[in-house]
């Protein structure tokens, strides 16, 4: 089934791109503010994803598309519990989620994906995630893939059921993350029943790069060579904080004791931190070693210790030696101009695709499955969108039971063919060719499907009997 996405903190797309390796997933919006992260997100994708999410000019242009997944890697920020007891909207201004929940509150996505940071599931002392949960659950009307409730109808989850790391997806990185996987029960109601409530743990196709030493340079420029005087430091730290009890990030990754290198979780923060990260390297490093250049306060080191390239952390974010690749070529690079320190920060603020991409799997044959099920009524639902979706639903929810399936099906050309407009019980006689009582008849029964409140005014039948935003 072909479905459509919109990509939400889009960074440089690497969601975007997991979700497009799966297939059958067509992007149609996209939504960044980092000027630089835009930059090689157009030189991808050949368009401008510079659009905040915050806008509400923005979130109303959305309400024009017809889109079925939602996409984000939404940042973490703090806000309160406070939220589980008033609705989203009413709460903490400035937060991230809460304008993806009004997204999603407006354009009623069939899925929602979103992935963030381990740290979410102990935020705020695991305040974050309770409301998350409790927004995407209980307020929005989404099941959430790894959530259950009790017997009160509270959700019952493992926070360990949302981590998922790199991995175990093929690529030689140490990444956990949290990926949150939801389903509109509006959409699938019980049909939901069907699917799995776990997404995959690891990837049962061969393993992109075995190890970390896979993933390497050839040839490395010698400007990656740590200097003989900063390793030094380093070594010196690490014996003072060994000392005092404490640990260090410094690690050579790839030392030669090491049976299967594998990579730390690379840093968002444009290249600090790399010294979790550093490489032994004699191939290149002999050549380097005692060399003074310009930059370095001290020669090269004799050790052959040189940090990752980011060509490196490309590899071990899935986007270079696969996810762009086409007919055995790279089809990944950034757009002439960008500095180092950008590539690194836009490889480690980005997704690792290959985990990406098997959720989109999971998505897809989730959606395959529960539609395969659905009767013909529910298929066409499903095809709406928007407030025709929610008074659709709603009609079928209310009134399947007494009405046949050809009956139902004409009081959603009803709904189709007159939308938003006003019209008049006379306007609904002659579209059906049926008498004015019947037709009266009919529209009380689409009205009290909805509310108790009768109008013949069709925006009063989306926006007060229904309640939504339009």
């Amino acid at each position: 089934m072909k479905l459509k996405t919109i990509d939400l903190c889009a960074g440089i797309g690497g969601i975007r791109r997991g979700f497009e390796l799966a297939g059958d997933y067509t992007n149609i919006a996209s939504a960044e503010i980092d000027e630089m992260a835009c930059k090689t997100y157009e030189h991808l994708y050949h368009e401008n994803p510079y659009n905040d999410v915050t806008s509400e000019e923005f979130k109303e242009s959305l309400q024009k598309l017809h889109y079925d997944v939602l996409l984000a890697g939404f940042p973490c920020q703090a806000f309160s519990s406070v939220g589980l007891q008033q609705g989203f909207e009413d709460k903490t201004k400035g937060t991230i989620f809460f304008d993806i929940a009004k997204i999603v509150k407006m354009t009623r996505p069939k899925v929602i994906f979103l992935e963030n940071v381990q740290n979410l599931l102990s935020h705020d002392k695991n305040a974050t995630f309770k409301t998350i949960v409790d927004t995407l659950d209980r307020q929005l009307d989404y099941h959430i893939i790894g959530i259950s409730h009790d017997e009160k109808g509270n959700p019952v989850y493992k926070r360990a059921d949302f981590v998922r790391n790199s991995r175990d997806f093929g690529i030689p990185q140490n990444r956990p993350r949290v990926y949150i996987v939801a389903f509109s029960r509006a959409y699938f109601g019980n049909h939901l029943k069907m699917i799995a409530n776990q997404t995959p743990e690891a990837r049962e196709r061969p393993a992109i790069y075995k190890t970390l030493n896979d993933v390497l340079d050839y040839d490395v420029e010698p400007r990656f060579f740590l200097s003989e005087g900063y390793l030094k430091t380093l070594e010196d730290h690490v014996k003072r904080q060994k000392k005092k009890g404490y640990g260090f990030g410094y690690r050579i990754v790839n030392a030669p004791e090491i049976e299967n290198p594998t990579a730390n979780t690379l840093m968002a923060t444009g290249g600090s931190g790399r010294e979790r990260n550093l490489i032994y390297d004699p191939h290149n490093g002999i050549k380097y070693a005692g060399m003074e250049i310009k930059g370095k306060y001290s020669p090269i080191n004799p050790k052959y210790i040189r940090t990752m390239t980011p060509s490196e952390w490309g590899r071990l974010q899935g986007f270079i030696g696969y996810a762009f690749m086409k007919d055995g070529k790279e089809g990944f690079s950034f757009p002439e101009g960008i500095p180092n320190v950008q590539k690194f920060k836009q490889f480690g603020n980005s997704v690792t695709i290959p985990v990406v991409e098997e959720m989109a799997l999971f998505i897809q044959k989730s959606v395959n499955e529960m539609y395969e099920d659905f009767s013909q009524i529910e298929r066409r639902i499903f095809s709406m969108y928007g407030n025709e979706f929610l008074l659709c639903s709603k009609l079928y929810k209310n009134l399947a039971q007494t009405l046949r399936e050809d009956t139902m099906n004409s009081y959603f050309d009803i709904v189709y063919h007159y939308k938003l407009d006003n019209f008049r019980v006379k306007d609904l006689a002659e579209y059906l060719n049926v008498t004015s009582p019947r037709a009266s008849q009919i529209m009380s029964q689409i009205m009290c499907a909805g509310c108790a409140r009768h109008t013949i005014d069709g925006k009063y039948m989306f926006r007060n009997l229904l309640n939504i935003s339009n």
